[in-house]
């Protein structure tokens, strides 16, 4: 039965060490996505305003 409890117990932290870590990579590539789509809008912004002065 000790043993049965031990891979239990076992079995139950990884899979809440797994899943913290999902989150964890899952957050940093939603923030690398932002911020790469934020870059590409400074980037293109000023090709893409119109010239008052035309």
């Amino acid at each position: 039965m000790w043993e049965l409890n031990v891979l239990v117990l076992y079995v139950v932290f990884t899979a809440i060490f797994f899943y913290l870590l999902y989150g964890v990579i899952r957050a940093g590539v939603r923030d690398g996505i932002r911020a790469a789509d934020k870059r590409r809008e400074a980037e293109a912004e000023p090709e893409s305003t119109p010239d008052p002065a035309r």
